[in-house]
């Protein structure tokens, strides 16, 4: 039942923010959209806490820059977006422009300054638009949200980190924030069961621009890994994690196609942010 009510609540929270939105869309400026799709997320938030019975802690906040930084974030769930948007302002995410081809969301995804890749013109031409998103986010002193497993991976599991994050930062030579978390013992990549508890997601301390691509990728790896982890075995008690069932990976990686079905929805809401953006990653570099 906590669950379902949740679900309900979280499609009448999306539609409706959605439709708060148009109107706003032919104003100049990013300022009005940018307060509803906050607003959006913490009211998610709060339907995590009321009736998912799931709290929220948020730790390292003295981790995040000043100025334009990547965050590369653990993707446990569908959730996770929604933690961290509200804790990051200026925030850009990356999504595909599949998102496009559904009504209206092309003009949300404008007018959140997402950073949309084109994923039909080939590799130089999803490159070029690759760059030219990074260029006006520098210029725009943004910060940018990606998902650099490319897929929701569950508990005590990862995929292997794509080295499009490196690019990001290089081409904005700018730092990035890694972040662990452990809602994914709460809310399950797309479950609808919600599991009463406390997710923590945590900013870790920014690795440097300027690493070459190996170092960068595998410090990268180890630090999220790590402390998400040490987050997950909190709530255990401390057990060791447990291996994940060897049909996991392949479980997950058949649900990229769901997530391309589902993202339709969500992509109304803040181009998957998140979460989407939240599902977005699953075209990224």
């Amino acid at each position: 039942m906590r669950g379902f009510l949740f679900t309900v609540t979280y499609y009448v929270l999306s539609v409706g923010y959605v439709l708060v939105s148009l109107p706003f869309l032919a104003l100049p400026g990013r300022g009005p959209v940018n307060l509803i799709i906050r607003s959006y997320t913490r009211a998610m938030n709060l339907n995590l806490l009321l009736i998912g019975g799931i709290s929220k802690e948020v730790r390292g906040r003295g981790n995040l820059p000043d100025g334009a930084f990547v965050i590369a974030a653990k993707h446990q769930s569908w959730g996770d977006g929604y933690l961290i948007y509200p804790e990051v302002k200026n925030l850009a995410f990356v999504t595909g422009d599949h998102l496009e081809r559904f009504p209206l969301v092309g003009g949300i995804l404008r007018k959140l300054g997402a950073i949309v890749i084109d994923t039909c013109g080939g590799g130089d031409r999803k490159a070029e638009s690759l760059r030219e998103g990074m260029e006006t986010a520098r210029q725009e002193g943004r910060r940018v949200l990606i998902y650099p497993e490319g897929h929701l991976a569950p508990v005590d599991y990862h995929f292997r980190y794509k080295p499009g994050v490196w690019h990001m930062a290089e081409a904005m030579g700018v730092p990035v924030v890694p972040v662990a978390t452990n809602i994914g013992l709460f809310w399950k990549q797309q479950e609808a069961r919600k599991t009463p508890g406390r997710a923590i997601i945590e900013f870790l301390e920014p690795i440097p621009p300027g690493l070459p691509k190996d170092e960068f990728m595998t410090r990268l790896t180890d630090v999220i890994e790590s402390r998400t982890a040490e987050l997950v075995a909190e709530v255990r008690g401390g057990a060791k994690p447990r291996r994940p069932h060897p049909r996991s990976s392949q479980r997950v990686i058949g649900q990229a196609g769901l997530c391309r079905r589902v993202i339709a929805l969500e992509g109304l809401i803040f181009g998957c942010i998140s979460s989407l953006v939240l599902y977005a990653p699953n075209y990224y570099c």
